[in-house]
């Protein structure tokens, strides 16, 4: 059999024999080696010139495709809320408009005082002194303190603090004191600051 007779020929061959200049003469077993042994070549040479770089490739794109897969999941849920998101920005701005409204402007200030003042005399304080401290820009509204002292007893001051906490307008209570008058009196003396706040509307 042809098989056979290539094994044979195989065997019988001997590498000194072999003529590099006249390679047509080496035996037909011989030659189907070599051409094997050079198509493996090929094979290993093309993997690692090319195959291995178009895998490399695929790995990238398909590690795009994933960031792709992402956002679009990601567009589309928003997309899909966005009637959603246009509602809460509607409540949004309603509430931040009450909360705007809620802050007095310049020519508020002196009705504010006002109030405070009311609210000391209707719950039987003796108000000393409201003097209006400086003015303190934050970023996106105005601080007004208001140095409060007045006189009273314990549950009048109470009720005078709670009377504040409730006016229409935002009005925060810090920095307050309360001592004795004398010792033979139940009169107390209040200190508090009374911070009230503005919206800057755009003011440098």
């Amino acid at each position: 059999m042809a098989w056979e007779d290539t094994l044979r020929t195989l065997r019988e061959f001997d590498v000194n024999d072999i003529d590099f200049e006249n390679i047509g003469s080496w035996p037909a077993g011989v030659k189907a080696t070599l051409c094997v042994l050079l198509l493996a070549l090929v094979l290993v040479g093309g993997y690692y010139y090319h195959v291995k770089d178009l895998q490399a490739q695929l790995g990238r794109v398909q590690s795009e495709e994933n960031k792709l897969r992402q956002e679009f999941e990601k567009k589309a849920f928003e997309a899909a809320n966005l009637e959603a998101y246009k509602q809460q920005m509607v409540e949004m701005e309603e509430s931040f408009g009450a909360l705007v409204s809620q802050l007095p402007s310049d020519t508020e200030v002196p009705g504010l005082l006002e109030d405070i003042t009311n609210k000391g005399l209707s719950n039987g304080l003796e108000i000393n002194s409201i003097n209006l401290q400086a003015e303190q820009a934050k970023e996106f509204y105005v601080e007004l303190p208001i140095a409060i002292t007045a006189t009273g007893s314990y549950h009048d001051l109470g009720a005078f603090i709670s009377g504040l906490a409730g006016l229409p307008r935002i009005v925060t209570l810090h920095d307050f004191s309360i001592n004795a008058r004398s010792s033979d009196t139940t009169a107390l003396n209040l200190s508090i600051v009374a911070k009230t706040y503005r919206y800057k509307d755009g003011e440098g």
